[in-house]
């Protein structure tokens, strides 16, 4: 099937495992909260037993540097997307507010981006992520 938005989560090739699955969760879980259309429907077993909605279509996870991070961030922000973020900083803070007080304090133009995630149209989503290649 293919669905008319996509989601696409960049990370930082150099990340250590536990810090690409901590950012890549934090980040699908910003776009899932700010697009409530990205959800499917709650699951259920054979016998009947409950669980919760997951993600309704394929997330693509690519990888890149810090450069590459930069240059995706400016090309959602130029297609007034509105990116799911995590920078250096974060990693060590403990808490919502303090990742919020590290990220308002770093300039625009000098993030140290360690993962983005956008959702979108399907063929803007392909604009910002072009050139990257898939993580591996």
């Amino acid at each position: 099937m293919i669905y008319e938005t996509k989601t696409a989560l960049v990370l930082r090739r150099d990340l250590a495992g536990w810090q690409m699955a901590n950012v890549a969760a934090f980040l699908a879980g910003g776009l899932a909260g700010t697009h409530a259309h990205m959800m499917g429907e709650p699951y259920k077993d054979a016998s009947g037993k409950a669980y919760t909605a997951l993600i309704r279509e394929p997330v693509f996870v690519y990888g890149g540097t810090v450069e590459e991070l930069r240059r995706t961030h400016q090309r959602a922000l130029s297609r007034e997307l509105v990116p799911a973020v995590y920078i250096e900083a974060m990693f060590a803070t403990t808490n919502d507010a303090d990742n919020r007080t590290a990220f308002a304090a770093a300039p625009v133009d000098a993030l140290d981006f360690v993962g983005l995630g956008v959702h979108g149209p399907r063929k803007v989503i392909d604009k910002v992520v072009n050139g990257l290649k898939f993580l591996s």
